[in-house]
């Protein structure tokens, strides 16, 4: 599933975290693993780029991983700089730190992580500094909302449950924003049983693979409602879309899977649907 593994760096902490999540992915699918620092302007220091990609090289010769290192001049967007990588080396999934628990103002990794998330056509795997690190994968969390990218991102959790064993949790959270002057309960019905549908897909197709799957309708601020379930539960993964039903000026990326980026303790797996021509 994971053959080859991206480890941007930058040798901060977070990005310590993130090689230390790469390097228990690569053991758990026997993956390859690159490590890759982008020189943000033509003067970056590449004597730094060399001593941050080699420290990654030791760690990951300590737990027997083999690496792949490359440091790269930019002459755009780090973001884009790290895309094209992946593109040129065939990597099925990036593993990349934000800058963990910040205010929701502010950008995730210099808005490095965040570009990353909403344009690469491939996994990307975030981790803060807080983040615990899942040696033994044995539950996994889809929250969904019926979307593309949610469906996107329930297929490839499935994929990831089999490979691994894990079961499956899927959730639906009704937004109590969305029912504050809802009365007679009319709305919050309506949500909840297009709720239903959505988990009911995801456990359709769970179901057909042969997983333990378990569903359920929640109630509440979205985020936190995801980030409390996760840990009620003992999540190892949550997999997420970075697109989603909530409108043409607030996408799911930036209201929710962006908050549950920053937030969870857990990695969390974004993917969004691609487009015909990606």
């Amino acid at each position: 599933m994971y053959e080859t593994i991206l480890i941007p760096t930058d040798g901060s902490d977070v990005a310590v975290t993130a090689a230390k999540t790469a390097f228990a992915l690569a053991g758990q699918f026997d993956a390859d693993v690159h490590a890759l620092h982008v020189l943000d302007t033509e003067a970056g220091d590449t004597a730094y780029g060399e001593d941050v990609v080699q420290a990654v090289t030791d760690a990951a010769r300590e737990v027997e991983i083999e690496t792949t290192t490359a440091v790269v001049e930019s002459d755009g967007p780090v973001h884009r700089r790290i895309i094209e990588y992946a593109a040129n080396h065939d990597i099925d999934s990036i593993v990349m730190g934000t800058h963990g628990r910040m205010s929701l103002g502010q950008h995730v990794l210099g808005s490095v992580a965040e570009r990353t998330l909403r344009e690469a056509p491939l996994p990307v795997i975030t981790v803060h500094e807080d983040t615990v690190v899942p040696t033994d994968i044995e539950q996994i969390l889809v929250p969904t909302d019926g979307s593309e990218s949610a469906n996107a991102a329930a297929e490839h959790a499935l994929e990831f449950a089999s490979a691994t064993g894990a079961s499956v949790h899927t959730v639906h959270v009704v937004d109590a924003s969305d029912i504050e002057s809802d009365e007679n309960g009319a709305i919050h019905d309506a949500l909840e049983e297009s709720g239903r549908r959505a988990i009911g897909a995801v456990v359709e197709s769970g179901r057909e693979q042969d997983l333990h799957i378990e569903a359920s309708v929640l109630s509440g601020i979205p985020h936190q409602a995801i980030r409390d379930y996760a840990d009620a539960n003992d999540v190892d993964y949550i997999f997420m879309g970075t697109h989603g039903r909530t409108g043409v000026s607030r996408y799911l990326l930036g209201s929710v899977t962006e908050r549950v980026v920053r937030l969870t303790d857990v990695p969390v797996v974004s993917l969004k649907a691609l487009e015909p021509d990606e």
